[in-house]
C-alpha cells in the first residue's frame, strides 16, 4: 500500500471514525428498514458512521486535484447521507455498493465547481472527471431502476481490508495536507445545522449531470465511441488503437475526433461540456 503522510487534522479525525463498528450485512437492513419506515434518526446515524472510513478512501482518490484533503471528504460525507436518504434495503444490495455512486458524483462535482479557484491540474484530467461525473450518474439510474442486475456487471468490494482500520500507520501521499482544524462534528453535522445550502449545491449538481448526461446524443455512434474511447477514458487508447477497434485508419480516427468535438462545439446548449473538453 502506498504510504500516506496526513495532517494532523485528518489523524484525528480517522481515530475518530475507526471508533464506529462496521456493520453486517443483517444489521445493516435492519437499521436501513428502521429508518426507512419509522424515521428513526438513531438508526440513519448508525449507517452513516459505520461507512465514514469508506468516505476517506474515496476521497483519498481524487487528492491530486488540488484542493484539500478534508474538504474532499466533506463533500463525500454529504454524498453518503443523501444515499442513506434514498437506499432501499429491499433492492438486495449493500448500502456502501449504492452510496459510492453518490460519494463519488459529490467529489467530483464539488472539484469541478472549485477548478478554476483551484487552478492546478490538466485540461486532461479535467475531460476525465467531467466524464467520470456522468459516468457516476448514470450508475446510480441503472441501480435505482435495475438493482441487482447492474450489481452483477459492476461488482464493488465495500471495504479493502487495508481499509478496514484506517489508523495513524498509514500515510498518505506528500501534498495532501490540511491547513484548518477539523473535528467530527465539523465532517457531520448535526441536524441543528442549516441545509438550505447543502440543498443549492445538490440541485447544481443536478443540472450538470443532466447537461453531460444529454451532451454525447448529438453525436453518432462512432463519434461517440471516439470521443469517449479519446478524449474521456482514464487512460485514453491511442489513434493506433481505436482505429484498429474500428476498422479504420489513424487518420481518419483523427477526422472523427475533430469533427466530433467541433460538432459539440456549435451546439449552444452543450456550452458546458464543450468548455470542458476545449
Amino acid at each position: 500500500m502506498t504510504q500516506l503522510v496526513l495532517s494532523n487534522s485528518i489523524q484525528s479525525y480517522l481515530v475518530q471514525i475507526n471508533r464506529f463498528p462496521l456493520l453486517s450485512a443483517e444489521e445493516e437492513f435492519a437499521l436501513a428498514v428502521r429508518f426507512k419506515k419509522h424515521n428513526d434518526l438513531d438508526a440513519a446515524h448508525k449507517l452513516i458512521t459505520s461507512n465514514l472510513r469508506f468516505v476517506v478512501k474515496v476521497a483519498l482518490e481524487y487528492r491530486y486535484y488540488g484542493l484539500k484533503l478534508a474538504d474532499l471528504i466533506q463533500e463525500g460525507n454529504i454524498g453518503l447521507m443523501k444515499a442513506v436518504k434514498k437506499f432501499n434495503p429491499e433492492k438486495g444490495y449493500r448500502l456502501i455498493t449504492y452510496a459510492v455512486w453518490w460519494i463519488k458524483s459529490h467529489i467530483q462535482a464539488f472539484i469541478l465547481k472549485n477548478w478554476n479557484i483551484v487552478n492546478r491540474g490538466t485540461d486532461s484530467l479535467k475531460k476525465r472527471l467531467f466524464y467520470q461525473l456522468n459516468k457516476s450518474s448514470e450508475s446510480l439510474a441503472n441501480l435505482d431502476k435495475t438493482g441487482s442486475d447492474f450489481l452483477r456487471r459492476n461488482t464493488i468490494e465495500p471495504i479493502d481490508a487495508e481499509y478496514r482500520d484506517l489508523s495513524l500507520d498509514n500515510r498518505v501521499n506528500p501534498g495532501v495536507g490540511s491547513e484548518e482544524e477539523i473535528t467530527y462534528l465539523d465532517i457531520l453535522p448535526d441536524t441543528s445545522q442549516n441545509h438550505e445550502d447543502a440543498l443549492a449545491d445538490i440541485q447544481e449538481q443536478g443540472i450538470v449531470k443532466a447537461e453531460v448526461s444529454n451532451a454525447l446524443n448529438v453525436l453518432n455512434s462512432k463519434e461517440r465511441y471516439v470521443i469517449e474511447n479519446r478524449i474521456m477514458a482514464d487512460p485514453p487508447l491511442t489513434l493506433r488503437e481505436v482505429g484498429e477497434r474500428l476498422g479504420i485508419s489513424r487518420e481518419r480516427v483523427r477526422q472523427i475526433e475533430e469533427q466530433a468535438l467541433k460538432k459539440l462545439k456549435q451546439r449552444n446548449n452543450l456550452k458546458l461540456l464543450a468548455n470542458n473538453i476545449y
